[in-house]
Parts: structure tokens; C-alpha cells; sequence
């Protein structure tokens, strides 16, 4: 066992963990975030999708250990200060969550296309999100709540 220490949502954590331990499991399981979702554990379908300096990651195929010192975030900390990310905003909008299991992977990778593209196409946005598998939606609310928070950020 290993003692880390993780910084999440801009707060830092401090869990002992054995080398093999994920990083989606020591989010979810050790520190109770339970917006990163366990889906395929083999990287395939995005719901454990978090933010690690800003990049996309697959949390199921990150070792715990690998993310010491960097700065990760979950869909929880996409609000600041009580107020929903405009992303967050735009889903609730558009209707882009059904049975919300995809919804905090959707978020943060959506996210990280527009910290990157902040006026992305439709294509790009579809590009984007492609690893990332939602059986409820059909993906267009989800598409299209994406292009208008970056219609929104970009005014």
C-alpha cells in the first residue's frame, strides 16, 4: 500500500492505495466522488471520464498512483460557487440526460473540446465526444447542447 495524495475539484485528498488500484476506484469508491461512473473498465465507453490537467482521461485505465501532483476533475467540479457550468446548463436545456449514466463523461470531455475549440462544428463536437457511449439519447440533444455553450461562452 501507498500513501497519494490527489488535488480534486480543487481540493486535495489523501488516500492510501495498493499500486493496482484505478483511479476511477479511488475516486468513486475511496473518496465518494459517484459522479465518476464504472461502466466497461476497459476504456471503451467514456463514463469515467475525468479531467486531468485539463485532458480527458479514462480513469478506469489510469492507475491511482499516475495521478499524484496533477489537478483531476469531476463533472462536480465543473459548478463553481453553486452555479451549474454553462455545459451543465445546456443539458438540463436541451434535454441532452436521459438516464444520466454518460452525463459526467459527456460533460468533461465536452469541456476539454471547448477549453481547446471554443467554437467547435458539429463534426468536431461528434469527433469529440465519439468515445464516449450514451444508450438513451441518440446523441443529438447532447450535440446540440454542447454547440450552444460554446454559442454562449463565445457572445
Amino acid at each position: 500500500m501507498i500513501n497519494i495524495r490527489l488535488n480534486v475539484n480543487n481540493e486535495d485528498y489523501q488516500a492510501e492505495v495498493a499500486a493496482y488500484h484505478t483511479l476511477r476506484d479511488v475516486l468513486r469508491d475511496k473518496l465518494g466522488f459517484t459522479d465518476v461512473k464504472n461502466g466497461c473498465s476497459e476504456g471503451e465507453c467514456g463514463s469515467c471520464a475525468v479531467l486531468v490537467d485539463g485532458k480527458p482521461v479514462t480513469s478506469c485505465l489510469m492507475l491511482a498512483a499516475q495521478a499524484q501532483g496533477k489537478r483531476i476533475t469531476t463533472a462536480r467540479g465543473l459548478a463553481t460557487d453553486g452555479k451549474l457550468h454553462p455545459l451543465q446548463e445546456k443539458f438540463i436545456e436541451y434535454e441532452a440526460v436521459q438516464c444520466g449514466y454518460c452525463t459526467p463523461g459527456m460533460l468533461l470531455v465536452a469541456k476539454a473540446l471547448l477549453d481547446k475549440n471554443p467554437n467547435p462544428t458539429e463534426e468536431e463536437v461528434r469527433t469529440a465526444i465519439s468515445g464516449n457511449i450514451c444508450r438513451c439519447t441518440g446523441y443529438q440533444q447532447i450535440v446540440e447542447a454542447i454547440l450552444a455553450a460554446a454559442a454562449e461562452t463565445n457572445m
